[in-house]
């Protein structure tokens, strides 16, 4: 008798040329993501190619009840490493009927700025450090003693073995996924605190960082069906020594990248510096509990930047000191930021003008 198994594994091209795709979205908390799939009738390459779809609003609290329905607008496909085959998953962005983007949608604006010719010009890169920390179904972090806590930080970090690295073989079926998938995850580590990992999105240009940011997460949720992954910044208030989890942002422009670029990387800090409060407002919620001067971080009231300084705000790296050019790491947005909010801002405050 065939197993479920054997039916979640068919290959549907044996038999039609229908394919699955799945529409994904973020939902109203501006850190859920939800999804459902629709049957179309053939392989599709472009997202232009695809219908729009609706979904109701007033169950992921992006509307009203008396006027629940929201639009789906079709963004970027992926493979669908579940699914396999021609099945894809479809990163979409929220709409009113009329054509608005909903106050969750903040994929609109950024589309937005990387449109702007003198942003397009500038072939902004990203590279994304998504921090996360993998969670028992009672909410505590894996390869911690049940109700204690494990040995001080130290071994953890890029660590090996069945006492220092929990939930290897979700992070390497993740890794492999995204891969499948064809979202530019650049690479993976254990992160400091035990239970807490790392993937890397990048070097990614303009909107797209955001899209396959969004993707790597999906991918992330769905294959973990055993444990809970969490975004949030800090696990525990207690009296232990344990990082944060965060999101650093690695941003360069063809100006920075080309020579004399240290020049221009360092005019662009000073661009952040002078909107540090309005950027860490849009670097992901609850920032104050991780920014506070210790654990790798600089303190959420004051800019600071330094060369190889994990300490500071943004960070320039050796290599980029000693080229002359490259590329700089903002530290500052934390684990559950909308990488679209913090690519664009980047972007806007880097390249425009001030307004």
């Amino acid at each position: 008798m065939a197993s479920l198994h054997d039916f979640v594994n068919l290959d549907l091209s044996d038999t039609t040329e229908k394919i699955i795709a799945e529409y994904i979205w973020v939902g109203g908390s501006g850190m859920d993501m939800r999804s459902k799939a629709r049957t179309l009738p053939g392989p599709v390459t472009n997202p232009s190619e695809l219908p729009k779809w609706n979904y109701d609003g007033s169950s992921t609290n992006q509307a009203p009840g008396d006027d629940s329905e929201v639009i789906l607008y079709p963004r970027a496909i992926f493979k669908d490493p579940f699914r396999k085959g021609n099945n894809i998953l479809v990163i979409c962005d929220s709409y009113t009927p009329a054509g608005e983007p909903i106050p969750t949608n903040k994929r609109a604006k950024a589309a937005e700025i990387f449109s702007n010719p003198d942003v397009e010009a500038e072939e902004p890169w990203f590279g994304i450090e998504q921090e996360y920390t993998l969670l028992t179904m009672s909410k505590w972090p894996l390869g911690w003693p049940e109700n204690g806590y494990p040995g001080p930080q130290g071994p953890y970090y890029c660590g090996n073995g069945a006492d220092k690295a929990f939930g290897r073989d979700i992070v390497d079926a993740h890794y492999k996924a995204c891969l499948y998938a064809g979202i530019n995850i650049s690479g993976i580590n254990g992160e400091v605190m035990p239970g807490q990992w790392e993937f890397q999105v990048g070097p990614s240009v303009g909107i797209s960082a955001g899209d396959e940011v969004w993707a790597a997460r999906y991918i992330l949720e769905v294959i973990n069906y055993l444990f809970v992954i969490s975004f949030f910044l800090v696990i525990l208030v207690n009296d232990g020594d344990w990082n944060g989890a965060g999101a650093h942002t690695n941003y360069s422009t063809k100006s920075m990248r080309g020579d004399g670029g240290i020049d221009v990387i360092n005019a662009a800090i000073e661009k952040l510096e002078a909107r540090h409060t309005e950027h860490i407002a849009a670097y992901g919620e609850g920032n104050e509990r991780r920014l506070t001067g210790n654990h790798e971080t600089a303190s959420i009231n004051q800019f600071t930047w330094g060369v190889a300084n994990r300490g500071a705000s943004v960070r320039i790296g050796r290599d980029t000191e000693k080229q002359g050019k490259g590329y700089f790491e903002d530290r500052r947005p934390a684990s559950n930021m909308d990488p679209y909010v913090v690519t664009s801002m980047i972007a806007e405050t880097t390249i425009l003008p001030a307004a």
